[in-house]
């Protein structure tokens, strides 16, 4: 397999109110995906199945994100999510709970050798 990669994007997400890095997360890749509307697929002439798509999460907890859940927002494609330590954890002012800050990359490659 030759797999290359062909775009990038960057994402921010929060959960303002109930700490949930799952929905933090969704949000990260929401915005890096929703930035951008790229036709890789069709210049290549490849079915948009054929993306493979690598995304990294940084959150302050990565052992709460339900990546499952992440999967759901990609129409196509073959996604595989990472979740690492990273973004921020916010006190709130009276210190009951933390606003969530989660960072995405996003990666799109493909398979460069086609099959006969």
């Amino acid at each position: 397999m030759a797999k290359t990669r062909m775009v990038v994007e960057f994402g921010m997400g929060t959960s303002l109110r109930r700490e949930d890095y799952t929905e933090a997360a969704k949000r990260a890749i929401k915005d890096a995906l929703w930035h951008n509307s790229l036709s890789i697929a069709e210049l290549f002439d490849f079915p948009k199945d054929a993306m493979i798509i690598d995304v990294e999460i940084g959150v302050a907890k990565p052992e709460l994100v339900k990546t499952r859940d992440l999967e759901d927002v990609f129409p196509y494609g073959q996604p595989t999510i990472r979740v690492v330590q990273g973004g921020l954890d916010i006190p709130k002012p009276d210190q009951t709970a933390n606003t969530v800050i989660a960072n995405a990359a996003v990666m799109v490659s493909f398979d460069m050798e086609r099959s006969s």
